[in-house]
């Protein structure tokens, strides 16, 4: 994972959500982790995505109406997946500058 920033010391605006999601399902191999990418990056959010054994996983940034929104099509995911679970908690903000795609 990429944290720009500790977390002691660099303070975090107050407006500033995070989350962890798995996503289970069809997703991998049809574009999952690039099209997340872009989302995350069209809502303004900031983290990361990859690949997993069992899925999915994301960490995302941003503020909270913005994640609710990232969290919706997390649920749907990009034509060609099919999501059959997504479990989310939440995170402290790492204060990351981007959202990538961790390999």
């Amino acid at each position: 994972m990429r944290k720009i920033d500790s977390d002691e010391n660099r303070p975090h605006d107050a407006e500033t959500a995070a989350f962890i999601a798995l996503i289970q399902g069809r997703v991998q191999g049809v574009g999952f982790r690039y099209s997340c990418r872009l989302e995350a990056r069209r809502l303004g959010l900031n983290g990361w995505v990859r690949n997993t054994g069992g899925g999915v996983e994301v960490q995302a940034e941003g503020s909270r109406k913005k994640l609710d929104l990232f969290l919706e099509w997390l649920r749907r995911g990009p034509p060609g997946a099919r999501v059959d679970s997504v479990h989310c908690k939440t995170a402290v903000p790492a204060g990351y500058r981007n959202f990538v795609i961790e390999m």
